[in-house]
C-alpha cells in the first residue's frame, strides 16, 4: 500500500518555543524589573508573585531592587537639586 500525503497538511515538527510567557523556565529582564517596580508601588499581582517566587532568583531581584531604588533616589535628588536652583 502506497500512502499518499494530503496536499493542504503541513507537518512543522521544528521545536517551537513556548507560546505562553509562564513556560519559561527563567524570568526575563523585563519581568523582573517590573516585577521590582510593581512591588515598590505595592500592586503586585498574587499570580505574579507566585511566578516570582517559584522561577526567580532571589540574588536577580536584590539586584534590580537595588538598581530601581538607587535610579530612583538620584532621580528625587536631581528634582530637588532643579527645584532649589530655580527656587535661589
Amino acid at each position: 500500500m502506497s500512502e499518499k500525503s494530503d496536499p493542504n497538511c503541513v507537518h512543522d515538527d521544528s521545536a517551537a518555543p513556548p507560546s505562553n510567557v509562564d513556560e519559561q523556565d527563567n524570568l526575563t529582564l523585563g519581568q523582573i524589573f517590573g516585577s521590582a517596580l510593581a512591588a515598590m508601588v505595592g500592586v503586585q499581582s498574587k499570580q505574579r508573585r507566585e511566578r516570582d517566587f517559584s522561577r526567580g532568583r532571589a540574588s536577580h531581584f536584590i539586584v534590580v531592587g537595588l538598581v530601581v531604588t538607587t535610579i530612583f533616589v538620584l532621580t528625587i535628588a536631581a528634582v530637588v537639586t532643579l527645584v532649589m536652583s530655580v527656587a535661589t
